[in-house]
């Protein structure tokens, strides 16, 4: 052809405008042209060579591969997930919420740090659903990691420091007698409910799961190994991880109440639910709301989630105690996949938390109860060595 130049690999062209175009053959067979023409013909010519080594090496990228929007192809990623249904429905709400209006028409490889940096910025200055921004760029560098590994994008656009990391607040910690008072507050069939969230360490999905054969009293043991998710409708399920199928010691302090519990309000049967509603059923949050705002109301705390008796629990374990493995162990997590394989505390230590845990508590509540009938002022306890 006319006033172009071959050489072993693609082609060189002077344009009327006096700048270069290039055409190469990809691996796949087509002839595509360079994304941008060149001012010299040396510069055409480096192009070029960098681009033959490129294949050569097997790092060739099709420039095409990433022409397709971020909420379609975020869409599909949940969809081939394997996720609970509360996590499926918390990544669809980030979705749609958050991610899709700003980012959901724009094609993978359109997306830039620049565009998610403004995102960012003019979320976290609105007053509605800032504690969810870093929640939403964890799914959105998440999705584009997928796109990397699927080759149809170079490298991850979500490359801000700390972006993901959750400013959250300080939670209470409360005290022995504290959650004591609740469990004498709450509707009686509650109570253990409350003392199990605490001293067991277990989440609310974990309590409403939670079947007779999977506690054994007399060896003080309780078993995770069904969950319950509350996300329009009940659904049974399983712990999200390999962490949160284990054995929990319990301090002897609760077990009169937990027998007294399984007798007078349990479900029948080995199968039976140990928590269950005022009618027999399936026990739902939004029901026990309702039992638990009272409780607080009627012994004076203020902005107490349920979920804050599981850290109050994690809290007494490690100050009787507790190593961090040991912790990781009571509390069902997993930092890395790694430390879940390595680090198992044994289930001697495991006992002698819980019964630690117990003393210390039992100690604090019987002198609670003895300054509340006398009018003393509490004695100082001395710390066990």
């Amino acid at each position: 052809m006319a006033g172009e130049k071959k050489r072993a690999f693609g082609n060189i062209r002077p344009l009327t405008s006096g700048r270069f175009q290039v055409r190469y053959r990809s691996p796949d067979g087509r002839m595509r042209p360079a994304s941008t023409t060149f001012a010299t013909k040396k510069a055409a010519q480096r192009w070029l060579t960098l681009k033959e080594a490129e294949i050569a090496q097997g790092d060739w990228f099709d420039p095409e591969a990433g022409a397709v929007p971020f909420g379609e192809y975020a869409a599909e990623w949940i969809e081939h997930r394997d996720l609970t249904r509360k996590t499926r429905r918390t990544y669809e709400d980030l979705l749609r919420l958050h991610l899709v209006p700003t980012f959901g028409n724009v094609l993978l490889n359109e997306i830039k740090e620049a565009d998610i940096r403004r995102w960012r910025s003019s979320r976290l200055r609105r007053k509605k659903g800032r504690a969810q921004v870093p929640k939403a760029y964890r799914l959105m560098r998440a999705v584009l990691n997928t796109a990397v590994k699927d080759r149809l994008i170079r490298e991850n656009p979500c490359q801000i420091d700390g972006a993901g990391l959750e400013e959250t607040e300080e939670r209470p910690v409360l005290s022995v007698s504290e959650v004591f008072e609740l469990a004498d507050a709450i509707k009686p069939r509650y109570r253990s409910l409350v003392l199990l969230a605490t001293f067991g360490s277990l989440r609310w999905g974990e309590l409403a799961g939670l079947r007779r054969r999977h506690l054994d009293l007399d060896a003080r043991t309780l078993r995770v190994r069904e969950t319950v998710s509350d996300v329009g409708g009940l659904y049974k399920g399983k712990p999200k991880t390999k962490a949160g199928y284990r054995t929990v010691s319990l301090p002897e302090l609760i077990v009169p109440d937990l027998r007294r519990h399984l007798d007078e309000f349990a479900a029948p049967g080995p199968d039976g639910f140990v928590f269950v509603g005022v009618r027999g059923n399936q026990l739902r949050r939004g029901n026990f709301s309702k039992y638990w705002a009272d409780a607080l109301d009627a012994v004076g705390l203020e902005d107490v989630h349920l979920h804050d008796l599981r850290h109050t629990g994690n809290t007494y374990a490690a100050e009787a105690g507790a190593s961090v493995r040991e912790l990781m162990k009571r509390m069902g997590h997993s930092s890395t996949r790694a430390a879940m394989i390595y680090l198992h505390a044994r289930d001697e230590r495991e006992r002698e938390i819980a019964d630690r845990l117990g003393e210390r508590a039992a100690e604090e509540l019987r002198a609670t109860r003895r300054d509340r009938d006398t009018g003393d002022p509490p004695p100082v306890v001395a710390e066990s060595p």
